[in-house]
């Protein structure tokens, strides 16, 4: 870990290395079933195109999240209680972060954690700068990996870690409960974890949410490929390959893809990767879960379950869980 200081913002910066990153894409496009991993999306771009998915009609998640954060921020606010060290996983550009900051008393510290370093430092200057009294201690990492949670140089009351955006569906429901028991750990005895979770719904609303007609998830999605030339000097065709988004309904999950338009062979790292027509890349499982699941998944990882927060249509939920 090497800790430097960027104007207001401590960084903690544990970002994988490149020898990292190439092994985990060489094992994935070598596997029988080819796989990228869907955090190498948010390099600059990436984040970039994210911010955009986030604004587009199809994509509700955003939206639905964001005003359930509204309509009961202050409830939220009371059961995160005052004086706490607030962490946020893929945190991106922050905006959900303040919408609870501008309710809690008195944080102790913010803790934005984010595998960009350059959208996490971007971010948490912007919001060291409008709340002058608030310690940002930013973590640059995989939060998939483990690492140490910075203590604030004032004491908290508790921890609570913020998980927005139903990030939470894209880890494979045993790796979403492994997880969750590292996240308790973070929190300790009567920690909270403030969640959003995408629940099922139709797949006439889901599957468009992740092809959009105006193709910037389509972008987002290939840009995995460009990013991959750019930084492993790996020579794919952009224009070979083409976006699929489908909700596989029993597996209850939506399923993103890079298509092959054709027979075709990839270089990377000395290696000959073949691809023949219609072979699939899978970059991304988006799981969703109705709340009755998420209880159960969340109980077996060490969380009580204190409220859940839905809109009128119960197209997401907000939940705030209590470490046991």
């Amino acid at each position: 870990m090497k800790i430097t200081h960027h104007d207001r913002v401590t960084l903690y910066d544990y970002e994988p290395t490149s020898g990292d990153v190439a092994d985990e894409v060489l094992r994935g496009l070598t596997a029988p079933a080819k796989t990228l991993p869907c955090k190498l999306f948010y390099d600059a771009r990436g984040s970039e195109l994210f911010e955009e998915i986030c604004t587009l009609d199809e994509y509700y998640p955003t939206r639905t999240e964001l005003g359930i954060l509204r309509e009961y921020g202050r409830q939220i606010a009371a059961l995160v209680g005052p004086h706490c060290r607030l962490a946020e996983l893929g945190s991106g550009s922050s905006t959900k972060t303040r919408l609870l900051l501008d309710r809690l008393a008195e944080p102790a510290a913010y803790v934005p954690i984010d595998i960009s370093r350059v959208a996490l430092l971007e971010a948490a200057t912007a919001l060291a700068v409008d709340y002058p009294d608030l310690a940002v201690l930013a973590v640059c990492a995989d939060y998939t990996q483990p690492f140490e949670l910075p203590e604030p140089p004032r004491p908290a009351a508790r921890t609570v870690v913020f998980f927005p955006g139903s990030t939470i569906g894209n880890l494979e429901p045993p790796e979403a409960q492994r997880f969750l028991r590292r996240v308790a750990a973070w929190c300790g005895r009567g920690g909270g974890l403030l969640i959003g979770v995408d629940l099922k719904k139709d797949r006439a609303i889901l599957e468009p949410a992740y092809d959009d007609r105006r193709g910037v998830t389509a972008a987002f999605n290939l840009n995995l490929l460009a990013r991959i030339n750019r930084e492993l000097g790996a020579d794919f065709a952009l224009d070979g390959f083409r976006h699929r988004a489908i909700y596989n309904e029993e597996r209850g999950r939506v399923e993103m893809h890079l298509v092959s338009r054709r027979p075709q062979t990839v270089h990377l790292l000395g290696r000959a990767i073949h691809f023949d027509e219609d072979e699939a890349i899978d970059t991304e499982h988006s799981y969703k879960y109705d709340v009755a699941e998420f209880e159960r998944l969340a109980g077996r990882a060490g969380f009580q379950v204190g409220q859940v927060w839905t809109d009128p249509r119960r197209l997401f939920g907000v939940l705030y869980l209590t470490a046991t």
